[in-house]
């Protein structure tokens, strides 16, 4: 059977939008203080002359900053010029494991997530469109531009932020929820999110005698009595396979994957017809890509799955995944469709979206 050749590994973009004032550099400086070492860049576009929320993280991010000040950036540039922006953060020199393209408060969420997408860098991936709401003025703001409810429905990871200062935050979480296409719907204070629910939250690679964001941050943050956890508001569950998974088996339950649940990664055996091949998984809401790659000589042929969401039912997923084990060869070029369906021709780019 013929396949695909694996291509490099990929950095994550996400697109981090909503409202003005909702909490978005907030959020952004709360990853970088909990990346568990991961090294974020950030595309940081203001709406106005004077960048303000560049300001707020070029503490942090130093040189892993790209700002784009005085307009929209899905209005200043187009695909090509975004590529530019990512190619000066991806190159492997920066050890960027993750790059987060922070909106302005102006911005249109579907025209950023398009300019991902459609982006020919090879480097990069679409990591998620992750919206964030603020829930004490989330009413009145919905009245007042109800094109809100559009984005929502485009988002893949909705923060509730603000929660504690909401009158009736219960209220708001069930709105929103009734707003989203089956997005995980997380409540948050101070935007405090677990990172775990947008990147894996470790270096790509050793980097030995580099210093990390918490090397360089961790001792210097207010209130730090640590008395109330991060709490996400997520659910995560381990799946290991010794047994192969059936491809088509695989794709329907993908393609079944209940609201709520935002990420899955990790790698899948698809049996003895496939000596060489473990593929990668990659799935943030509704996006799903696989990777061919080489199985490491030292590694046991597993499948080994996370699956990351919010009011997600752990138990059922995991009994849904233990129904896809088959050792029977069904990994042929007919068993396989699906599953290459969602693999990335590397003569034009092109794949599937879920």
């Amino acid at each position: 059977m013929s396949q695909p050749n694996p291509g490099p590994q990929q950095i994550p973009v996400v697109v981090l939008a909503g409202f003005l004032g909702s909490g978005k550099t907030t959020l952004l400086n709360h990853l970088l203080h909990r990346s568990g070492g991961t090294r974020i860049g950030a595309i940081v576009n203001d709406f106005g002359a004077i960048e303000i929320d560049a300001m707020a993280v070029a503490g942090a991010l130093g040189d892993s900053t790209v700002s784009l000040g005085n307009g929209c950036l899905c209005c200043a540039v187009d695909s090509s010029e975004l590529d530019v922006y990512l190619e000066r953060l991806a190159r492997p020199a920066t050890g960027i494991d993750v790059i987060v393209i922070e909106a302005s408060g102006l911005a249109e969420p579907q025209e950023l997530v398009r300019m991902v997408l459609a982006s020919e860098h090879p480097g990069i991936v679409y990591g998620g469109l992750v919206e964030v709401v603020d829930a004490a003025e989330f009413e009145d703001t919905r009245a007042k531009h109800p094109e809100i409810d559009r984005h929502l429905a485009l988002a893949d990871l909705v923060v509730v932020n603000k929660f504690d200062r909401a009158v009736d935050g219960e209220r708001v979480l069930g709105l929103v929820r009734e707003l989203t296409h089956g997005a995980a719907v997380v409540p948050a204070a101070y935007a405090r999110i677990d990172p775990e629910f947008l990147f894996d939250c470790r270096p790509g690679e050793e980097r030995i005698g580099q210093l990390s964001f918490d090397d360089l941050h961790g001792h210097d943050e207010p209130h730090q009595d640590h008395t109330g956890h991060l709490h996400s508001g997520y659910d995560s569950l381990s799946f290991t396979s010794e047994t192969p998974l059936d491809p088509r088996r695989l794709i329907a339950f993908l393609d079944s994957r209940p609201e709520g649940l935002y990420r899955i990664k990790g790698y899948v055996d698809f049996g003895p017809h496939d000596t060489v091949n473990r593929y990668a998984v990659h799935a943030v809401g509704p996006f799903l890509r696989f990777y061919p790659e080489p199985w490491p000589a030292a590694d046991a042929r597993l499948t080994q799955l996370v699956l990351i969401g919010s009011g997600i039912d752990t138990a059922a997923l995991a009994k849904e995944l233990e129904a896809g084990k088959s050792d029977a060869p069904h990994a042929d070029e007919h068993g396989m469709w699906g599953v290459l369906r969602y693999v990335q021709d590397p003569e034009d780019g092109a794949f599937e979206e879920a």
